[in-house]
């Protein structure tokens, strides 16, 4: 992306949204070159943590042993300790709210509750933390027991009244692949990328 729409600028942002890791045997090489654009552009270049930035999922999916092999425990340490600081999501112009997974099995959640939980922590297996990683959309009203076995599914109900609570517009988030890049779901109030 970086190559077809230039580098980050004050004109030009970026925001990646989290599972910058497990992705393959270049894991390390890729998440070195966002934190490394992330040093070099601290006020145009964003990150938010995914479900992959925690040391559970590393050890699973690769990026652990990726490390490892390539270097040391130290190193390790060091990207979970790095992972634990990222931010869980972002606002856009006050309107647009940036998530790696979804909303959250109540309602009345604010942008305030949401900045309450220490992020500086490996990711817990519930609450809002959690939820902002793991849950999903369901075309059904209401939410639903997660198919991941952590987090919620959540209806267009949900994200309507998290929107409406918070004074949003748009729910973004980056947690599911879709065929075509992206998806638009809930009457136009949450996009899929």
């Amino acid at each position: 992306v970086l190559f077809r729409s230039g580098n980050p600028s004050p004109t030009n942002r970026y925001l990646f949204n989290g599972d910058f890791v497990d992705r393959g045997s270049y894991s390390f090489e890729n998440v070195t070159t966002l934190l490394a654009y992330k040093c070099l552009y601290p006020t145009s270049f964003f990150m938010s943590r995914g479900n992959h930035e925690g040391q559970a999922m590393n050890r699973v999916y690769g990026f652990e042993g990726e490390v490892k092999a390539k270097y040391d425990d130290k190193i390790v340490a060091l990207f979970n300790e790095v992972f634990n600081a990222l931010p869980t999501g972002h606002i856009i112009n006050k309107k647009v709210f940036v998530t790696h997974g979804g909303l959250y099995s109540k309602d009345g959640v604010t942008i305030d509750d949401l900045q309450k939980p220490n992020r500086f922590r490996e990711i817990p297996e519930d609450g809002v933390l959690c939820e902002s990683l793991w849950s999903d959309p369901q075309p059904m009203r209401g939410r639903g027991v997660s198919k991941r076995g952590v987090g919620c599914s959540f209806g267009p109900d949900v994200t309507e009244n998290f929107l409406k609570t918070n004074d949003l517009s748009l729910i973004v988030r980056s947690h599911e692949v879709k065929d075509d890049g992206y998806v638009v779901e809930h009457d136009g109030r949450s996009e899929e990328h």
